[in-house]
C-alpha cells in the first residue's frame, strides 16, 4: 500500500522566530481529502556534556508551553544554515559556560513527527572545561551538575520528563563503562 498523501493547498497561518505554522490540505491513499496541521522548525540540538567523574552538566530553566521548571540537558534551536556541531558546541558554552574538547555525535531524530519537522541532533560532549555563561538575553537557566545516575533515578523518578534530555541519559548511562 502507498501511504504517501499529495499536498494540494498549504495554508500558513503563522510565521513567528522561531516556529512557522501551517496548514496542509491534502490527498489521503484512499483518494478523500484531509488536513493537517504543521509546526515547521529550523531543526534543534542538545548535549550530553559529562565530565571527568561521570557527572552530567544539566540546566534548570521555566518552559512556557508546560507552565513549569524543568531539569534538561542544554539544547537550542539551530540558527539559518548552521552546523548542529557548531550549534551544540554554542548552546553548551551559552547555557552552561562549559567547553568540551571531545564531540560525539550520538544520533538525530524527529522529535514529534506527528505535528512538527523539528529535527534534533543529539551530541556527547566530554572533556569539560568551565567558563562564562552567556545566555540570550530571554533565557534564564541554571547550570546543574549532578551524577549520572542520579540523574538516571531522576527520570523514573518522575523528576526528568523531557524527552531529548530522557534520551541522552539513558545513552549516558549506557555507555558509562566506556566514557
Amino acid at each position: 500500500m502507498d501511504f504517501n498523501e499529495k499536498t494540494l493547498q498549504t495554508q500558513e497561518i503563522f510565521s513567528g522566530r522561531i516556529i512557522k505554522v501551517r496548514v496542509d490540505t491534502v490527498s489521503l491513499p484512499n483518494g478523500r481529502q484531509s488536513t493537517r496541521e504543521v509546526v515547521e522548525h529550523a531543526g534543534a540540538v542538545a548535549v550530553v556534556a559529562v565530565d571527568d567523574d561521570h557527572n552530567i552538566i544539566m540546566v534548570r530553566q521555566y518552559r512556557k508551553p508546560v507552565e513549569r521548571v524543568l531539569l534538561e540537558i542544554p539544547a537550542g534551536t539551530m540558527e539559518k544554515d548552521e552546523e548542529p556541531l557548531l550549534c551544540a558546541q554554542r548552546e553548551l558554552r551559552e547555557e552552561t559556560g562549559f567547553t568540551a574538547h571531545f564531540w560525539e555525535k550520538i544520533l538525530s531524530y524527529y522529535s514529534a513527527p506527528g505535528f512538527t519537522d523539528e529535527y534534533l541532533h543529539l551530541y556527547l560532549a566530554r572533556g569539560l572545561s568551565k567558563g562564562a555563561t552567556d545566555p540570550d538575553q530571554d533565557e534564564f537557566v541554571e547550570t546543574v551538575c549532578l551524577p549520572l545516575q542520579e540523574a538516571g533515578n531522576m527520570i523514573y523518578g518522575g523528576e526528568i520528563i523531557d524527552g531529548k534530555s530522557i534520551i541522552g541519559i539513558q545513552y549516558a548511562i549506557n555507555r558509562n563503562d566506556h566514557l
